[in-house]
């Protein structure tokens, strides 16, 4: 888009507003049903110490991790429930990784979802991999409130209408 191309111009919009700019859920029941995923990921900054504590799973909330992993696939699977407009929609699978890098004391939080459905699941992957930030921060607070999540974002999404689409890094 040229800085002279306005949004609507450019044929964007937000589908979640009607023409009248009332807000509204996205009638997905013409659209056709195909395999979708997406991927997303968080980054948790630790202090030394807490980083230290998580990486020799000696917190005293137990298995950081572990525990992380649970939250972001019930998050996910309760995205509709958190927000607003989102369809309920039936997933085949919710998987959350985790990339330590003691040299950054930070953990990457990946979370990739994948349904067969009308809609895509972007908003349950970034729902799961911020559930699942925000309870390494939970487990982790005790020695450190400092702790920062940061850089959300999508990565990757496949499948729908639109196809493939993979963030620029």
């Amino acid at each position: 888009m040229s800085d002279t191309t306005t949004p609507a111009a450019a044929g964007l919009h937000l589908s979640h507003l009607d023409q009248d700019g009332k807000v509204r859920m996205v009638d997905v029941s013409d659209k056709t049903t195909t395999a979708r995923s997406a991927t997303a990921r968080s980054i948790v900054r630790l202090s030394p110490a807490a980083f230290e504590l998580l990486s020799a799973n000696r917190n005293a909330k137990g298995e950081v991790l572990n525990t992380a992993r649970v939250a972001g696939v019930l998050a996910a699977k309760r995205c509709a429930e958190l927000i607003p407009m989102c369809h309920s929609l039936p997933l085949d699978f919710v998987g959350i990784d985790f990339e330590s890098d003691a040299v950054t004391g930070t953990i990457a939080v990946l979370a990739t979802c994948r349904t067969r459905y009308t809609t895509g699941v972007e908003m349950e992957a970034m729902t799961a991999c911020s559930v699942a930030a925000l309870t390494i921060y939970d487990m982790c607070k005790a020695a450190d409130k400092g702790i920062i999540i940061e850089q959300t974002r999508l990565l990757e999404k496949t499948g729908g209408k639109s196809g493939t689409w993979t963030a620029a890094l």
